[in-house]
This record gives C-alpha cells, sequence and structure tokens, in this order.
C-alpha cells in the first residue's frame, strides 16, 4: 500500500497550483505589516471599494459602468485608477475583495499591467481580502454554495498569485446579519479573523459601551474550538468613513485644503475632527488600535482624490503637537494581526446575529424569503451543478488516469459556477436586488443550466443532446414525455448511499395505458395514473396540457449512479391491470378524510376542511394539528414609524395577520387510488392559496405542495403570505431552526443570548432564517417542518410554527433598492409560486436522526431525464458507464459534499462531511472512518492530500493565528487526532468536513 503523499513544493495539478506557505516569502505576511507605536492610539487607514455583483445594476452593468441612470458605479474603473496612484507611493495599501469582478478585469489586462499587479500583490500593496466569487448572503444561502463560492475565487487567486494571495481575512461587511455556520466555515478555510459592518443597533450600542466590539466567535458546538473559533470585528462606521473624510466623487465632504495663503485653509479643523472621530472609536474598542474604512460602494473610480487627500490626513495628523495618534495606510489583515499580538483576553460568542435591525421598527426579516421563487430556482440549480461536476470528475478526471470514458470536450461546469457563485451575492438569493437585475441572475443560472446538461448528456450517453430535461416537472409540463410513446426514464443520484425517490411525469391519459419497467431487473413497476391538480391548472396557465401524472416508484437507486425505467404508451391490459391503477378523485361535502401510509396518518375535518390530527404510526404519537394560511397587512408607515415592509424590512401592520379564507372554510378534493402509490388531499384555501398533502407508499414524511400568487393587490394591500401550524406541545417559548443547513440553533421569542431586548416589532422581531428546517418541541414530540428554500420562520405561540413563502409589497423599504418588490411575472398579474413543506411528527429520540438523512434528500434529490428508446448499438457510452460510481455505500452520517475536477490530469477534489452534531444521536453523531483506498468502481486511489476547506492550501502548511479566551465556554475535546489511522482511511468527527486532492488509477 502506498503512503499519503505530503510534499512541501508547488503544485499544479488536480486543483490549479496548490502553493505551499513555506514557499515564498510576501510583502502582505504578518511579518512586514506595520503595527504603529505602542505609546500611541494607532488608526489603520483602508482604503477598499465595496462592489456588489448585482444590485441596483446587473453585474455586466457594474463593471463597465453602464445604465448610468441608476448608479455611477463602474468597477473597471475603479482598478484601472487604484494601480497607478498604488504605484506613486510606496506605502499606500489597497485591498480588493469580489473575485467575480477581479478576475473580469484581471482577464482583459496586458501582460505588462499583469506584471505590476503581480509586484503589487507580492509586496502586499494589494491585498486580496475575503477572496470569494462575491460576499455572499449569510440568511438564504446554503452551506454546499457557500464553499463553492469561496472556493471558485480563492482557486483563481491561487492560480493566478500564488501564496501572497491566500486571503487570511474574511470581509462581510455588508449582509444583513451574520450566520454562526458562517464563521465556521471561514474557520475551516484557515481565515484568522472576520470583520463585518451590520449588526442589531441594540446589539451595536452595548457592546460599544462595554467594549465588546471584538471578540471570539465559537462557530461551531460540535466541532474543536481550535478548528471553528475565529476573532470576529464589527466595523464603527459599517465599511464607510467616519463623518467629515470621504473624498470619492461621490461624497460632498470637503477636501483637505492645506494651502496656508488661502482663506479655506481647513487643516487645523480637518485634524481636529479626525482626532475626535479617532478618540471616540478608540473608546468602544479594547486595544491601542482602531481600524478605519476609507471608502464605500464602488468608491475609488477616481483614486488620485482620495489618496491625495489621505495622504495629506497622515501627514498633518502625525505632524500634530501633543497629538497621542499614529496614522498610517493598513490593511484589515494588518489590523488583525495588531490585535493579535496585544495580547489581550477575548470573550466568547456562541449564538449568531439575527435577526438585524438598524433602529427599533426596522428588522431585516423580510429578505429571509424575498422572491421565493429565485430562491428556489437557486436551490435546483445547485443540485444540478453538483452533479455536473460529479460527471465531470468521472468522464474526464477518472478517465485521463487510464480507462477510456466519454468525454464532455468543451463544454463544462464553469458557466454554471460562475453563476451560481454570483447567485449568492448578497443583493442576489437574498431576493434584495431590482426586478431586472434578478432576471439577470436567473438568466445566468439558465445559461449555465444548459451548459451542465449538455456535460450530464455526453457523460451519459456520449452526446450533447440524447439526454432530455424537463425543468417544469413541477407543474407537470413536459412535451417529451406527453408526446413519445417509448421513452427511457434515466434517476440519477447524486448522493453516496441508496436512496429511493417517486418519480411523476405529465402524460396525456387518452389511451390510458401506460407500463413502467425496470431496465436493469427487467421487473415491471407498479405505477398510478393521478389527475392533475386544479392548482397545477392555474399556474401553468396556456404552458401545456397534460390531464394527468404516471406515478412510480424509483426504488434503491445506488450511490452516484443510475435506474432506468422503460415506460411505454401500449394496449397491454394484463400488464396495465397488474401494474397500473388510475387514481379517482371526489369533492368532500361532509364526514372526516383520511389519508395514511406505514408511517403517518393525516386525518381533515370535512365539516372545515382543516388539518386536525396527525399520527406517527411507528411511535404511536397521535398530535392534533390544525394548519391555516394567513397573510399580514404589509405597513405602509403609521403614527409610530413611517417605516415600510419592503424588499429587506418586514413590518406588518398588525401582529394579528388576515384569514385567506372567507368563512374559515377550506375546500377538500381527495384523489385515491384503489391500490394507491400516492394519496393526495387538495386544500383549496382562496382562488390563489392551494395546497396538496400527499402520502407517498414507503415515505416517512408528509409532504405538503403550496402554490401561492396571483397575490391580489386590487384591494390596495401589500401582503405577506404565511402558513402556521398549531398544535397542544407546550414549547415555552423555544424554537430551532438551521444554520445554512448544518447546526441548529436555538431560539427564544423575545429573547437575545447577548443583551436585553425591547421589542418593538412583536411579529418581524422573532422571525428567523430557515435554510432548511425550523422544529419545536416539548419533553417527548417534536414538530419539524423542512423546507425546499429559504424561508422567514417562527414560533410566535406556544404549539406553534409559522413559514413566510411569498410576499407582494406596494411600499419601498428606503433601504437602497429603490423600487417596491412588486414580482409580476409572465402575465404581469402577479408571480405565482410552488414550493414544498415536508412535515414531520416524531419522538426527539427520532427526530434528529431522520431529520437530518431527510433533509440531505430533499437538497440533493435524484435528477431526472430521459431519452427515446434506441438501439443498443446506438446507446455509445452509456453501457460502458457504470451503474454506481461506488463499490459500496458510504455510512449514513457521511456525505460526499463534493467530487470534482479543475484539470484532465487525473486528479480529484474530494470532501467529506459528518453531517450530524454531537449530541444528535447515540450511533451516528459518533466519529467514523471511511477508506477510500477502493471505494470508486474500477479505480484505486493513490495519493491523498488534505486541503483546508477552501481548497487553496495544504492543511498541514496552515497556521492560524491563536488567541486567549477572556471566559472559557464550554470547550469541544480536540479531533487533532482523528486523521489518518491508515493511508486511506479518513476519520470524521461530528459536523467536521474534510477536503482532499485524490488521485486514481484504474484497477487491473
Amino acid at each position: 500500500m502506498k503512503s499519503i503523499v505530503l510534499h512541501h513544493v508547488i503544485f499544479c495539478f488536480a486543483i490549479p497550483c496548490v502553493w505551499t506557505l513555506a514557499s515564498t516569502t510576501c510583502g502582505g505576511a504578518y511579518q512586514s505589516c506595520n503595527l504603529g507605536d505602542p505609546t500611541k492610539l494607532n488608526v489603520h487607514l483602508v482604503p477598499h471599494t465595496h462592489d456588489d455583483v448585482g444590485w441596483l445594476k446587473t453585474v455586466d452593468q457594474y463593471f463597465y459602468g453602464a445604465n448610468k441612470t441608476i448608479q455611477m458605479g463602474g468597477v473597471q474603473y475603479i482598478l484601472d485608477s487604484v494601480i497607478p496612484q498604488l504605484l506613486k507611493d510606496p506605502s499606500r495599501r489597497f485591498i480588493y475583495v469580489e473575485m467575480a469582478f477581479f478576475k473580469r478585469w484581471w482577464d482583459e489586462q496586458r501582460d505588462d499591467m499583469r506584471e505590476t499587479v503581480q509586484s503589487l500583490v507580492q509586496q502586499g500593496r494589494l491585498e486580496f481580502i475575503l477572496g470569494g466569487w462575491c460576499m455572499n448572503d449569510e440568511a438564504a444561502t446554503h452551506y454546499n454554495a457557500i464553499i463553492d463560492q469561496m472556493s471558485l475565487g480563492l482557486q483563481f487567486l491561487n492560480d493566478t498569485f500564488g501564496v501572497c494571495a491566500r486571503p487570511r481575512v474574511a470581509w462581510q461587511i455588508d449582509p444583513f446579519g451574520h450566520s454562526r455556520e458562517q464563521a465556521s466555515l471561514f474557520a475551516q478555510m484557515g481565515f484568522d479573523g472576520l470583520f463585518f459592518g451590520r449588526l442589531d443597533f441594540a446589539d451595536k450600542e452595548l457592546r460599544s459601551k462595554e467594549k465588546r466590539m471584538e471578540e471570539i466567535w465559537r462557530g461551531s458546538e460540535s466541532l474543536d474550538s481550535a478548528s471553528a473559533d475565529l476573532l470576529t470585528g464589527v466595523n464603527e462606521n459599517g465599511y464607510g468613513p467616519p463623518k467629515g473624510f470621504c473624498f470619492d466623487e461621490y461624497c460632498s465632504d470637503d477636501p483637505i485644503m492645506d494651502d496656508p495663503n488661502l482663506e479655506d485653509n481647513n487643516v487645523e479643523d480637518k485634524v481636529k475632527y479626525f482626532e475626535d472621530a479617532a478618540r471616540l472609536q478608540a473608546g468602544h474598542f479594547k486595544t491601542n488600535h482602531i481600524m478605519m474604512t476609507m471608502g464605500s460602494d464602488f468608491q475609488y473610480s477616481n483614486a488620485h482624490k482620495w489618496y491625495k487627500n489621505l495622504d495629506k490626513l497622515i501627514k498633518y495628523v502625525n505632524a500634530a503637537k501633543d497629538s497621542n495618534i499614529s496614522v498610517f495606510y493598513s490593511t484589515p489583515s494588518c489590523y488583525l494581526y495588531a490585535l493579535n499580538q496585544a495580547n489581550k483576553e477575548w470573550n466568547v460568542k456562541t449564538d449568531d446575529f439575527f435577526p438585524y435591525a438598524d433602529s427599533p421598527h426596522q428588522f431585516w426579516t423580510g429578505y429571509f424569503t424575498s422572491r421565493p421563487a429565485l430562491k428556489g430556482y437557486v436551490r435546483e440549480s445547485n443540485k444540478l451543478l453538483q452533479v455536473c461536476k460529479q460527471m465531470e470528475a468521472l468522464t474526464q478526471g477518472f478517465s485521463s488516469s487510464g480507462k477510456k470514458q466519454a468525454k464532455t470536450g468543451t463544454v463544462s461546469s464553469q458557466k454554471l459556477r460562475e453563476a451560481m457563485g454570483v447567485a449568492q451575492h448578497h443583493d442576489a438569493v437574498s431576493g434584495t436586488e431590482k426586478q431586472h437585475v434578478a432576471n439577470d441572475y436567473a438568466k445566468r443560472l439558465y445559461k449555465g443550466r444548459e451548459v451542465c446538461k449538455a456535460v450530464i448528456s455526453t457523460a451519459v450517453m456520449g452526446n450533447p443532446d440524447d439526454l432530455h430535461f424537463c425543468d417544469y416537472l413541477n407543474i407537470t409540463l413536459c412535451d417529451f414525455t406527453q408526446k413519445t410513446d417509448e421513452f427511457t426514464v434515466v434517476v440519477y443520484n447524486p448522493l453516496a448511499r441508496n436512496v429511493p425517490t417517486y418519480v411523476r411525469l405529465p402524460v396525456s391519459d387518452d389511451s390510458g395505458t401506460f407500463t413502467v419497467k425496470d431496465k436493469l431487473t427487467g421487473m415491471y413497476v407498479g405505477s398510478q395514473i393521478v389527475p392533475v391538480t386544479q392548482p397545477t391548472l392555474l399556474v401553468r396557465r396556456n404552458k401545456g396540457n397534460a390531464d394527468s401524472e404516471l406515478v412510480f416508484k424509483a426504488d434503491n437507486i445506488p450511490p452516484l449512479g443510475f435506474s432506468e425505467f422503460s415506460v411505454i404508451k401500449s394496449n397491454f391490459s394484463d400488464v396495465y391491470k397488474k401494474t397500473n391503477n388510475k387514481g379517482f378523485h371526489r369533492r368532500v361535502r361532509g364526514g372526516d378524510v383520511t389519508i395514511a401510509n406505514e408511517y403517518f396518518k393525516v386525518v381533515f375535518d370535512g365539516s372545515n376542511g382543516q388539518m386536525k390530527t396527525i399520527a406517527n404510526i411507528e411511535s404511536g404519537i397521535t398530535l392534533p394539528v390544525m394548519q391555516q394560511m394567513f397573510w399580514y397587512n404589509a405597513s405602509m408607515g403609521n403614527n409610530i414609524s413611517l417605516q415600510k415592509s419592503g424588499a429587506y424590512v418586514f413590518r406588518p401592520n398588525s401582529s394579528t395577520p388576515f384569514h385567506c379564507t372567507q368563512d374559515g372554510k377550506i375546500e377538500l378534493e381527495v384523489l385515491q387510488g384503489d391500490t394507491p402509490l400516492v394519496q393526495e388531499v387538495v386544500q383549496k384555501f382562496s382562488d390563489w392559496a392551494w395546497q396538496v398533502v400527499r402520502l407517498y407508499s414507503g415515505v416517512r414524511y408528509i409532504e405538503a405542495e403550496w402554490t401561492i400568487g396571483p397575490i391580489p393587490f386590487e384591494d390596495g394591500y401589500g401582503k405577506e403570505f404565511i402558513s402556521r401550524f398549531y398544535f397542544p406541545l407546550q414549547t415555552n417559548g423555544e424554537f430551532y431552526t438551521d444554520a445554512n443547513g448544518r447546526e441548529i440553533l436555538k431560539r427564544k421569542k423575545d429573547f437575545r443570548p447577548t443583551w436585553t431586548l425591547n421589542q418593538s416589532e412583536p411579529v418581524a422581531g422573532n422571525y428567523y432564517p430557515v435554510n432548511s428546517r425550523i422544529y419545536t418541541n416539548d419533553t417527548k414530540t417534536q414538530f419539524t417542518i423542512l423546507t425546499d428554500r429559504s424561508q422567514g420562520g417562527s414560533s410566535l405561540f406556544n404549539g406553534t410554527l409559522e413559514l413566510m413563502m411569498h410576499r407582494r409589497l406596494f411600499g419601498d423599504d428606503a433601504k437602497g433598492v429603490g423600487e417596491p418588490l412588486n414580482e409580476t411575472g409572465q402575465f404581469d398579474d402577479g408571480l405565482i409560486v410552488r414550493g414544498k413543506h415536508f412535515i414531520l411528527v416524531d419522538s426527539l429520540s427520532d427526530a434528529a436522526k431522520h431529520h437530518r438523512l431527510l433533509a440531505e434528500e430533499i437538497y440533493m434529490s435524484p435528477l431526472v431525464s430521459f431519452y427515446a428508446n434506441v438501439s443498443t448499438n446506438d446507446r455509445r457510452s452509456f453501457e460502458s458507464f457504470p451503474k454506481s460510481a461506488l463499490t459500496k455505500s458510504l455510512p449514513k452520517n457521511v456525505h460526499l459534499l463534493t467530487l470534482s475536477t479543475e484539470t484532465s490530469d487525473g486528479s480529484v477534489l474530494i470532501r467529506l462531511e459528518h453531517q450530524f452534531q454531537k449530541s444528535d444521536d447515540p450511533t451516528y453523531s459518533q466519529p467514523v472512518t471511511v477508506s477510500l483506498k477502493d471505494i470508486f468502481v474500477g479505480y484505486e486511489v493513490t495519493s491523498l492530500e488534505e486541503l483546508v476547506l477552501g481548497a487553496n492550501a495544504l492543511k498541514q502548511d496552515v497556521v492560524r493565528l491563536l488567541w486567549s479566551e477572556a471566559v472559557k465556554n464550554n470547550p469541544v475535546p480536540s479531533d487533532s487526532k482523528l486523521h489518518f489511522q491508515e493511508p486511506f482511511d479518513v476519520t470524521l468527527s461530528p459536523m467536521q468536513i474534510r477536503t482532499f486532492r485524490m488521485r486514481v488509477t484504474p484497477t487491473k
């Protein structure tokens, strides 16, 4: 057995050039930082620009400076202007953040400019901070997409500039609240610190008084503190300069006028104002170092003006008599290093920074739900991207090691990677952009998706056009399945363990005879014809004419593998009778309605159509449950506050929402077959609010498919639409939400763990981001809702949970976007949105175990595609493509998070994740060891090199700064010994993600 390769040289394979820290001495390293004068107050001036990757203008418009009627910003001119100014004075510094813009600018530069920039980076005068493709949102983003977008930017820097460009500080200055999981991911990427600009106004006021603007943020309850701790600081002025010292073209502050012969000479005043601002800021911080952010949105297109005035400011403040202030150009990295060298003890924070409010009636909790269709599209596109990257690795990375496989040619996942990277921006998936920008984000995703479909088709079939994909199966729209009498359904499982799934295909039930056959076993598969529901007809309008859906179960789809099912429309009546049954539907006019499978029984009240009880058959728990759909009346301002509800802010006029139903009664339809695979109850709450509650045979959840819209606007009220569940559990105002799809945080109504909350908005002030799940419980029973996209949610009363699903508003909340959140959709009468909630009632002992696995299956559900049946000779590569790429399933608590390749030389990037917290389950929460030696069919792993989470440095070469805690807060035992027991054995502790560069070779 070969040993693990752990070279101390520069590697340029697998991912582009992973550089070791020992290879170069950089001018930007901590050791070359100016740490000021220990006897003075040291002011670190940080010249910077904040460049939104789309917001009021599209990404392209921001880069080129187009569409000036909206905003003047032009990123290319900023970089063009800054570089010459840095060359004029070696003391000057500048930081840059968003790689989506920088790479575009870099690609346009000539060799001489590239050499200049390389030199500035090596000297530390141009420093990259954060280094992701964008500055991602922290509420509506899933951890998988966060890691991908960060890796995309970090690997570009690594490939282009090497170790000197590796960011050491995370810079989240503009997102609207901050997630604990985000801090944990940054720590695992090797960052030493994090600075941000926005936190609750009351929290900031208290921190300022107590000099707690900087502290250690413990990002995980499960990981050891060395892996998940991050020194985190709040910027005094958000990310702008102190008042009076903005010297950009956008600013109205006076320049420094220093000619002694002029009447308007203001040097003395400017120095005094600056000293006052510095001392005021210093009173909020713990050391004799403070950082001032000298820049803001799209500033420095005239860098000469900025630097000329900053040079003067430095000169005159430092020359002032009896001044104890030292001012100099710096970077966030150098400021962080100064804090580290101060040898202070720091408090420890274990919760998060949600929700964010910048005044008593301005809670930024609306964006947790804003633009729900875009949020759903981003989530679905991530799954396609992961499949696309897996296909590239299995056909390019593996095949280049010796075994001939289908090549994807010139098409690649890069276009969708970049589109997904842009979509994670804090004004993209957040839903806080202008409408034309939201359209642009969706278009970019669409174009990337189309390329990835070609990648998948080429990998599977040998041709980019042979596989057909139907993006609108959720609204029963697919011309291919309707118009083709004989075809094959390909179901691909991107998870590393066997999973079942139900397939639903639009069909025209004119003959009523469909047969489904498993092509591997040759066995007929039971199926069911279900009529298209009324809400589906409403949402698809004039698109498509399928009157039925063919439903069948694809069981035990192999890990990283395919199952194939032949669908034939024919007159085989005997086979049809055995394998297919028609659903019937009847309108319920009285009497309770019950649907049940092996796991759950759901009863609906026949008198009012409401859900009545949910019974968990396994545990014997029967829980009375009532569900209603409501809408909050969106505020347009009142005598208490002029604040309106908008894309960012959620502010209802009243804590009591309006019923969607006129008389409290919900119309019901039931769709059931004689031996049903699926049972459905269709609920009509109003003409614009529907829900279909489903139970599938053998499936351990209750599916609730909601359809909302067009939200009526004629009455003059903006509406924020919620689904609320009531159940008799004594929950003490406590509930739980996930952080970016990973660890769970406890919430409590009207409570913040680190300061006393004076609640001014009893609804909006209790909303939290829900990325994958929300639940509450008593001592025995847990009620859980899992989501298919990010939403806002809460528990406003004991024994309730609610989720906001859709919003349509008249007002703008005056937070910058400048237009109401009024999505009209294709038909200009209000966007219709469809999504799913997955409902579970469990005992506490079963809840965490089942729900984590289910959340994973929802997020990475199997990908369904089709091809017209052809002869074996025409199948090209598919027959040689393994039905499963893995020789065995991974343990259930291990998730194959990433399998991708960046080049075609045979090296592969792989991430393995322990997806349970330490307290979730007695079995699944234990450390687990996986051998990668022979896990891939036809290949053996010959080398593994462990990287940091961002895949831009060898883990062994990244040594993070150490910090001293003022308060010990339940430190978690170190997992430092849980590494390689055998050369290819990987051990994972709870919540740990490990990243490797892997080389494989074909087995004999």
